[in-house]
């Protein structure tokens, strides 16, 4: 107890009036209600808010200068969109490249560069570059927002894309003095546009027809066409395996395919309660296109085969009977 006396009577506690907390009994002390705080006396709870709203003051230039810290220290990154991205033929595409961490860039400090590598070249092609008040474009329309690269977002915008823009795109970022870069590869694809129709052929009764299911303008080559029936005898639709002819693809002059498949179609009494499904699956796609087709034409020229038949052997019927009677009366006045 005499030690704590003495210390409560140094320099450091000459500020101090009456006891020192140490020697206000043993009860507060185990109770743990007012336990002194550490270097000086008389500074309870209330003495230490002036140092607790400063240092609420202080917190965001401590969290700036972190993270300049890191930035000097080799932290810089850029996040791209995965290793693969897929965009649209024709289609305005934006490939990603963003700068976590950093929300708010002096864009007059630092610089962004894209390259292209083509798919059968390992030489880059430069596409955009931007220096603080330096900024180019060699390929006609290639962007990235000022606005946004202040938020961290290096993103390249491309109006337009085409087929022989895909490849592998490089994100260089300088944030002086240290540098980052990321990559992504770029795959243009285009929608198959497809379509199902009878055969327009001239063909006699009895002749089979053709169904055709016809898919144009998709990119890239590979393609699947099945067909499949639904019947009354079948509660779901059924894969058919036979009468069925595809032609090979088509290119185009835009570097698209075209494919057309067949499918033959015997005369049945069954076809006006069978429908046909064409089904296209491609990669642009993320889920499979259905075309139905119902032949109600066929089942039409049945009914009116039929119905010239009736009428034939009703105008045969109706001369025998005129016959009759102008006998009988030809008959009956001799």
């Amino acid at each position: 107890m005499k030690s704590a006396t003495r210390e409560c009577r140094g320099r450091r506690n000459a500020r101090c009036k009456g006891s020192c907390p140490l020697l206000r009994g043993r009860k507060q002390l185990r109770g743990g209600s007012r336990m002194p705080v550490p270097g000086g006396c008389g500074h309870g709870a209330e003495g230490g808010r002036p140092h607790v709203v400063g240092l609420r003051a202080v917190l965001p230039v401590l969290m700036l200068v972190l993270r300049l810290t890191l930035l000097t220290a080799g932290f810089l990154e850029v996040e791209m969109a995965g290793r693969t991205q897929m965009v649209f033929l024709n289609e305005n595409a934006t490939i990603f490249c963003k700068i976590p961490g950093f929300p708010h860039l002096d864009i007059n400090s630092m610089g962004i560069t894209w390259f292209r590598k083509a798919q059968v070249s390992e030489t880059e092609i430069k596409l955009f570059e931007f220096f603080g008040d330096h900024k180019v474009a060699f390929r006609p329309g290639a962007n990235v927002s000022p606005w946004r690269l202040k938020r961290g977002d290096a993103s390249l915008q491309l109006p337009g894309v085409q087929l022989w823009e895909a490849g592998e795109y490089r994100c260089e970022l300088v944030v002086t003095p240290q540098k980052a870069q990321g990559r992504v590869w770029l795959e243009v694809v285009a929608h198959p546009v497809s379509s199902l129709f009878l055969e327009q052929a001239m063909v006699k009764d009895n002749e089979d027809k053709h169904i055709l299911c016809k898919s144009s303008g998709f990119y890239p080559e590979d393609i699947s066409i099945t067909w499949k029936r639904w019947t009354q005898k079948e509660p779901q639709f059924q894969e058919i395996s036979e009468d069925i002819i595809t032609g090979p693809t088509i290119k185009n002059e835009d570097g698209t395919f075209n494919i057309t498949s067949y499918l033959r179609l015997r005369p049945s009494l069954e076809d006006n309660v069978t429908i046909y499904q064409c089904v296209v699956w491609h990669v642009s796609s993320l889920m499979c296109q259905s075309f139905n087709f119902t032949p109600t034409l066929i089942e039409s020229e049945k009914k009116t085969d039929s119905w010239i038949v009736w009428l034939c052997i009703g105008l045969i019927f109706t001369v025998l009977i005129l016959v009759i009677l102008f006998l009988c009366f030809f008959l009956w006045k001799r």
